[in-house]
Parts: structure tokens; C-alpha cells; sequence
């Protein structure tokens, strides 16, 4: 318990016996009663103090929808209630309709509006208290493109100029992976996490945490795919099936791959190129080696190189089903990066 807290209520407790003791010197029959009033103070003092335990996750976003589903149902009891249909009649009657369309309004105002206050936030932005600049254009962001970790690297570059939306269901499920049992699934969250402190520790990168609950993990892409079309957002995900939802809903995808690839520099034959020599070829006197982008470099006259960094002049380029397959002739012996 926070310790803050702790005095806080400490105190309010102490306030309301106080009270109650001072009550007794208003209202002469409960002067003799002195110990009753304090021992009542102490209990309204402990069952407030109670309730604030028990409404421990209800957030001012919560409490902002409450009050709006109590006001909606209260004004539409009174206006139902005030109407031609309820002019005439017994005053008793009337009075009991009347009391029960405040009841059953009020509630269903109440549960709609927190059943619906991720709507009710988005419709009325500023409930939050934070004066985002609707001009600013947003980025929704996944649990995916977290643990792929790229975008971190993206952001770095300054090429990303958008604020970057994460739903706090996003950041329950990120944990939820770190603490899986699986060393697998546990490492890809935690790089996750990492990721995550990373942009935090961009300055020039807005990052907003988006308070949004989920009840069941299958709705967890179809929340994703409201939200960004709510906020008119686009989505960073790496996972193809979110894409294909969000792009049926007519959400942009921000691609990493496609990034990616639209990156990779274009070789062009007479270009030299560095690379590690790391098997033989089939043709005699070849070997292989790999780019950064995972093209595989056949290299002539370099057989006795491999395991060594070489300098060689390209060819040739081919299309595959993997990329490209380049040919090279060698022309030396490299420096080691």
C-alpha cells in the first residue's frame, strides 16, 4: 500500500471520530453517549475507507463515464417523466413511475456508459485531461512490432513523425509473454520490453498510452483495428492476418518488411562488394557468400577464401524465389571489419 495513502486514511478516520465526538456537544441527548458517537464515527470512517479499497482500479476515465451515464439516465427518466404521458392520473402512481424510470434509467445509463467508455473516450478526447493536438498523426502499435524490435531503430532515425499509440491491453500482453514459462515466448517478450524502454528513452518520439481494457485475448486484433479506426490512425503491426483485417476495414498498415525491403540498396553490375566467403560452390573454383539482406553472392576464382573476407566485382544479378542470386568475379583479399 502506498504509504501516502495510508496516512491519508489514517487520518480521514481519525477526522470522522473526531467529528462524531464533536457532535455530542450539539445534540444534548447524546451527551452521555460519547463512546457510541465515536464508535459510529469509526465505522463510517472504515466503511468509506473500504469502499475506496474495494473501487481500487476504477479510474478517472471510469468515474468520467459513470457521471455521464448518470446524467444521461437521469435526464432521460425526467424528460420521460414530464412528458403528456404521465400528465394525468393518480399522484401516488405517477410518483412510483416516475421513481422507477430514475432507477432503471440511471442504471442503464450507468452500465452503457461503462461498458462503452473506451467509445465514450474517443468521442470526447479531452476527458483524459490531455491536450493532444488532434493534428498530429497517430500510430497504433502492436504487440508484434514491439517484439520485432525494428521500430525502435526506425524511430531513431527521425523518419518517423508520427505519436505512437499503445493500448494498455498491448502492454498486458507483452508481460504476459515475459512471463511465460516457455524460454522461447520469454525471451521474445522481454525484447519486447526492451524495445519498449527504448522508445521511451527517444526524446523526440510521443509515446501515448492508450487506457483500453479487452475482456477475452481472441478480441484483441478486432479492439486493435477499432481503435486505430476510431483515432484515424494507422497500424504498425508485423502480423499479416491483423494486416488483411485492417486493411478489409479500411485502416492504412504501416509494413516493416515492405520498409525494409524498399531500404535494400539496388547492385548494379561493375560494383564492388565486400562480403564473407562462408561455404564452397557447386561449380568448381565458387564460393558463397551472404549480404545483410540474405542474397547470396556467387563468387568465382575464390574456393581457397572461404572463411575470409573478400572484395569482388559483380556480374551478374538474378531474381530468385529467396531474392536476388548474384555472380561476382573475385579481386582480393579484404580487411576484416
Amino acid at each position: 500500500m502506498n504509504k501516502t495513502l495510508l496516512v491519508i486514511r489514517i487520518i480521514f478516520v481519525a477526522l470522522c471520530i473526531t467529528a462524531s465526538w464533536l457532535v455530542c456537544y450539539t445534540i444534548e441527548e447524546w451527551d452521555h453517549r460519547r463512546g457510541v458517537a465515536m464508535l459510529i464515527g469509526l465505522l463510517i470512517g472504515v466503511l468509506v475507507v473500504l469502499v475506496d479499497v474495494m473501487l481500487k482500479g476504477f479510474s478517472l476515465r471510469g468515474l468520467t463515464a459513470l457521471t455521464f451515464g448518470l446524467a444521461a439516465g437521469t435526464l432521460i427518466s425526467w424528460m420521460i417523466g414530464n412528458s403528456p404521458l404521465l400528465n394525468k392520473g393518480d399522484p401516488q402512481i405517477i410518483y412510483l413511475v416516475q421513481l422507477a424510470l430514475f432507477v432503471i434509467c440511471t442504471y442503464l445509463g450507468t452500465v452503457i456508459a461503462l461498458r462503452g467508455k473506451d467509445d465514450f473516450n474517443l468521442v470526447i478526447p479531452y476527458v483524459r485531461f490531455v491536450p493532444h493536438d488532434v493534428d498530429v498523426p497517430l500510430i497504433v502499435v502492436d504487440t508484434s512490432a514491439l517484439i520485432d524490435g525494428r521500430i525502435a531503430k526506425v524511430c531513431q532515425t527521425q523518419f518517423l513523425g508520427a505519436a505512437l499509440v499503445i493500448p494498455s491491453f498491448v502492454l498486458a500482453e507483452l508481460q504476459t509473454v515475459a512471463d511465460s514459462p516457455d524460454p522461447v515466448k520469454q525471451a521474445r517478450g522481454r525484447r519486447g520490453l526492451q524495445v519498449l524502454n527504448d522508445l521511451r528513452a527517444i526524446k523526440h518520439i510521443d509515446i501515448r498510452i492508450h487506457q483500453s481494457e479487452v475482456t477475452r485475448r481472441q478480441d484483441i486484433e478486432a479492439k486493435l483495428v477499432f481503435l486505430a479506426q476510431s483515432m484515424k490512425a494507422k497500424l504498425l503491426t508485423t502480423d499479416t492476418n491483423l494486416a488483411s483485417m485492417a486493411k478489409f476495414q479500411g485502416v492504412s498498415w504501416l509494413n516493416l518488411h515492405a520498409l525494409e525491403n524498399a531500404l535494400r540498396p539496388e547492385l548494379v553490375i561493375g560494383e564492388s562488394i565486400a562480403l564473407d566467403l562462408v561455404k564452397v560452390g557447386k561449380e568448381d573454383g565458387q564460393a558463397l557468400g551472404y549480404l545483410n539482406d540474405g542474397s547470396m553472392v556467387v563468387v568465382n576464382n575464390a574456393r581457397a577464401f572461404v572463411g575470409k573476407r573478400v572484395t569482388a566485382e559483380i556480374i551478374g544479378v538474378l531474381p530468385s524465389g529467396n531474392g536476388k542470386m548474384i555472380f561476382a568475379n573475385l579481386l582480393g583479399e579484404s580487411e576484416p571489419v
